[in-house]
């Protein structure tokens, strides 16, 4: 199983409007970087939800349950399904993440922007550990 971390801005789709549909098509995302992460993704792999902006912190996990297919709103580009696994004990902060030196090479610190990025299995269980 691969890791991963995807970014929302929780004013535009939350983890509460996430665990309320039970799932949703992760689309729009139009970076080709993260297109490139997208389509490495495969059912069963877990995936952390990210609220960007306001929060800046991980918020729950999500699985991939379909692999990417062609957007919807746009075929050059790629969606998954992802459904809600649970919600953290409480919030990891991106104040939180860097401050910790184990998780200074995540890609959410090295590539800021990217929406979409691998996370290593190392820096998922000590997130998973500092959301206790």
């Amino acid at each position: 199983m691969a890791y991963w971390l995807m970014k929302s801005e929780p004013e535009t789709y939350s983890w509460d409007d996430l665990f309320r549909e039970g799932g949703t098509e992760w689309d729009g995302v139009r970076n080709n970087a993260a297109r490139l992460h997208l389509k490495a993704m495969k059912a069963g792999d877990e995936a952390f939800l990210y609220h960007s902006m306001s929060d800046k912190a991980v918020v729950g996990v999500m699985r991939i349950v379909r692999e990417a297919q062609p957007d919807p709103k746009d075929a050059a580009w790629v969606s998954v399904r992802v459904e809600p696994v649970r919600k953290l004990e409480k919030p990891v902060t991106l104040a939180a993440i860097k401050a910790d030196p184990s998780l200074a090479k995540m890609e959410l610190i090295r590539q800021s922007r990217l929406s979409v990025a691998p996370v290593r299995e190392g820096e998922w269980k000590r997130v998973l550990e500092l959301a206790r």
